[in-house]
């Protein structure tokens, strides 16, 4: 007499054994799926990046030929801050790459910035001093675009000439500290601040606190110095060209075309008339910062995409 379905030790165990291990089989089945539609995809945006950008994987790692004798092109755009595109850490290393290639007759910043950190336009000053006089026979020139003011302006003081467009925006040779006052509000609203501090000063300048003469005091002083050191970067790069008369460390902008007049900058122009009627010299290669391929890919796609949105609606231009 055989066993029925029911009567056969241990059966319950080997059938949930079969269910455990057909949905273990169907687990890996569908990962190794999901692997191959990731690489699917990451390939798909690979061949759109180089769609985009209109070159190869060689230009990623500045394997493709460049003109024998050229003019090398360093952007210098948007905020100059450390965690920004303008970093002093970046531009100091592409710097350094524009000055040491073979082919390259003059540098050039690219600028279109408004400033920002006093500290990484310092250090990007100071590198572009050094890598003049280790190159002594490779010259600087600085090309400013919408606006090269603040912090933009102490970098392209270490050029060796500076260009304009008559509409740029040229200057503001002075420093700002921003800040708040909020001791009315809290009271209004009946708030009560509790701070705590280990030094009689720590607290100074705290919106919530009321200011104290000794610590505006302090702070102007501060500014000052900052200020000072940034007239003193100016005069030492633009020399004799600056009049002695003129007045040009009030924070004040100018345009490209009284720029000149003012002795902030050279004369007028942009990249291209620069490089073909200043320097001679016609091609031009852009050097940035190395990014891996990942890193470009997000930045085009981000890019792209940021595009499209400012399509999206119409913008009054002066033209």
């Amino acid at each position: 007499m055989g066993w029925s379905k029911e009567d056969k030790p241990g059966w319950e165990r080997e059938t949930l054994e079969k269910l455990v291990q057909a949905q273990v089989i169907e687990q890996r089945r569908a990962r190794r799926w999901g692997i191959f539609f990731k690489i699917l995809l990451f390939a798909y945006l690979f061949a759109l990046l180089i769609l985009v950008r209109g070159d190869g994987p060689g230009d990623w790692f500045e394997t493709e030929k460049k003109p024998a004798e050229h003019v090398a092109v360093v952007d210098v755009d948007g905020l100059i801050a450390s965690s920004a595109a303008a970093n002093a850490e970046d531009l100091t290393k592409t710097l350094k790459r524009a000055f040491e290639d073979d082919g390259t007759q003059a540098v050039m910043l690219r600028i279109n910035s408004g400033g920002g950190s006093p500290v990484q336009a310092g250090i990007i000053h100071d590198e572009l001093l050094r890598l003049r006089e280790e190159h002594e026979g490779i010259p600087l020139y600085a090309v400013i675009g919408d606006i090269g003011a603040s912090g933009a302006y102490y970098i392209a003081v270490a050029a060796d000439e500076i260009y304009a467009d008559r509409a740029s925006l040229v200057g503001s040779i002075g420093v700002r500290l921003d800040s708040f006052g909020l001791v009315d509000l809290m009271d209004n609203i009946g708030v009560e601040r509790r701070l705590f501090t280990a030094g009689e000063n720590k607290a100074f300048l705290d919106p919530f606190l009321p200011l104290e003469s000794e610590h505006v005091e302090h702070m102007e002083g501060l500014i000052d110095d900052v200020h000072q050191q940034f007239i003193d970067v100016v005069r030492a790069g633009r020399g004799e060209r600056l009049p002695e008369d003129a007045d040009v460390f009030n924070g004040l902008t100018w345009t490209g075309e009284k720029a000149v007049d003012l002795g902030l900058t050279d004369g007028l122009g942009n990249p291209r008339s620069v490089a073909r009627d200043v320097i001679g010299v016609e091609e031009m290669v852009e050097f940035r910062p190395r990014r891996t391929p990942i890193q470009l890919l997000l930045e085009d796609l981000g890019a792209i995409v940021t595009q499209q949105l400012l399509n999206l609606e119409s913008q009054p231009q002066w033209r």
